[in-house]
């Protein structure tokens, strides 16, 4: 397997798909809801999806795609190579903000996370990394992560989840944002996994993610030295919906120990 003809081959195959989300903005766009009615779903989505999957299916038949809006293959399984597609992460941000969204891929090899990208789409932001390579913003090498202690943490984190819900006790999750420096909520896991990588933000956590939000952010998080488990501390579910917390080594710990009470 030539990694680095198909990473250039996917690097490639973002900037284009890119350019046809810009290029949208001049057209009319169709808006629906899934099952949640803030779940939204465009025909942006569906297009930039399939404008994918014809390509890989086109260029490497023998790989498979799972995509979130469902174009692609039936995966229960992670061998052989698998390309994680979110073709707009943050719709919502895409239809009201016009940015603030990305496109997310990972491509993993017997379930090993090989290549990732986040494509911050509207600033031309190109995070991407290879496994054991190193991670890049643009053609910028980011440098290993090093500990920040909570005191001085901004973390990303949803409001939702400070308020009472029914997945995750608040109590504690309140008391983390009043302990840490700041809270931001971008709208967008792979943004906010981008921020992590960078040193943006120093953690990042949600309830309820998907593989396509997070297999291509894990694989540049990594290569940092960032953890990215579930909320058990276990790998994240790449075959489903899962749990999800990435931060800085050591501020990890400390939110995973002291915060997170899953009901």
């Amino acid at each position: 397997m030539n990694w680095g003809t198909i990473d250039k081959y996917a690097k490639s195959l973002i900037k284009e798909a890119g350019h046809k989300i810009r290029m949208s903005f001049f057209s009319s766009i169709d808006i629906d809801s899934k099952a949640d009615a803030n779940d939204l779903v465009t025909n942006i989505d569906r297009q930039i999806e399939q404008f994918f999957i014809q390509r890989i299916q086109r260029d490497f038949p023998g790989h498979r795609i799972l995509g979130e809006e469902g174009f692609g293959d039936e995966i229960t399984a992670l061998d052989g190579v698998v390309w994680m597609l979110d073709p707009i992460d943050g719709t919502m941000n895409f239809i009201h903000q016009k940015r603030n969204f990305a496109i997310s891929l990972g491509i993993y090899a017997d379930g090993i996370g090989m290549l990732g990208y986040i494509y911050d789409v509207m600033n031309d932001d190109f995070y991407h990394a290879a496994l054991g390579e190193g991670a890049y913003y643009n053609d910028e090498k980011l440098p290993i992560l090093e500990n920040t202690p909570l005191e001085n943490a901004i973390i990303g984190v949803n409001a939702s989840w400070v308020a009472p819900n029914r997945r995750i006790e608040n109590e504690p999750i309140a008391k983390m944002v009043h302990t840490c420096r700041g809270t931001r909520s971008y709208g967008s896991a792979a943004i906010e996994l981008a921020y992590v990588s960078s040193g943006r933000i120093d953690a990042y956590m949600s309830l309820r993610l998907s593989p396509w939000d997070i297999a291509g952010g894990m694989v540049i998080a990594q290569e940092v030295g960032a953890i990215a488990t579930n909320m058990l501390g276990d790998k994240p579910e790449l075959l489903g919906q899962d749990t999800f917390l990435v931060a800085k080594p050591g501020l990890h710990e400390t939110i995973l120990s002291n915060y997170i009470r899953l009901k």
